[in-house]
């Protein structure tokens, strides 16, 4: 393990392989671990995604990392971080010259295909958030190759990925301490980068599979759906697909 703190102070800590980088941070939050610390990982061997889907990253060409955070702010208030986070990394990545989107509520595209994923968890006094992002991929698996992309595959560039790191969570940690003072301004840029707005998506909710046409996002962050003639707004669904 390799371990320093970044230029705005926020301690890292490197790991070869771990299970799962959200659970490594979640010890060491419970041990005292300050706000914005990092733990990363070359390689997990039980990364997962939202619902426990399995998220896989290859050892040295991605980056899976888990940044702890001490909001401060009313508890009810931290789903909000899960958009924040979102948002941080698209405008991270948007200093790579690339067009990023927000896939409400925490995925994040490229040219409509998928480059991160985040995946956010709390415990008593301390929020997880779980980034995994495809760096210098070059080749996906079969079955995602036609949904996934990376910095490399955009760009033809590889990237040095501990500097993207320490701008990834630097961004992240300043969005997040301005979820609750300045959420109107930051809902605006996420609405500005929302990759649904318009589109017409097979969706999840509950145990039943619909069809909406996306308005848009709501002030409280909640997407906006129109579904048989009624408007909704959905704080919560699964398996997002965009139809057109």
């Amino acid at each position: 393990m390799r371990s320093w703190h970044s230029a705005e102070g926020i301690e890292v800590r490197w790991y070869p392989l771990v299970d799962s980088t959200n659970d490594v941070a979640r010890l060491w939050a419970v041990d005292g671990a300050a706000d914005g610390s990092v733990v990363v990982a070359d390689e997990q061997t039980a990364g997962r995604g939202r619902r426990g889907a399995v998220w896989v990253c290859p050892a040295g060409e991605g980056l899976a990392f888990s940044q702890i955070l001490r909001p401060g702010m009313p508890r009810a208030l931290w789903p909000r971080l899960a958009l924040i986070a979102g948002l941080a990394v698209a405008k991270t990545l948007e200093k790579y010259a690339m067009a990023a989107e927000v896939k409400w509520p925490n995925d994040v595209l490229i040219g409509g295909k998928k480059v991160a994923g985040i995946l956010v968890e709390s415990i008593d006094d301390a929020v997880i958030v779980g980034v995994g992002l495809n760096v210098n991929v070059a080749d996906f698996p079969e079955e995602i190759a036609d949904t996934a992309t990376s910095l490399l595959r955009e760009t033809g560039l590889e990237q040095d990925r501990r500097i993207l790191l320490e701008q990834l969570a630097q961004s992240i940690r300043s969005h997040a301490s301005r979820a609750e003072r300045d959420f109107p301004e930051l809902l605006e840029q996420l609405r500005e980068r929302c990759a649904l707005s318009g589109k017409r998506v097979s969706l999840w909710l509950g145990n039943d599979a619909v069809m909406a046409d996306v308005i848009g996002i709501g002030d409280r962050g909640e997407l906006v759906v129109e579904r048989d003639g009624r408007t909704e707004a959905l704080m919560q669904a699964d398996q997002i697909r965009i139809i057109r």
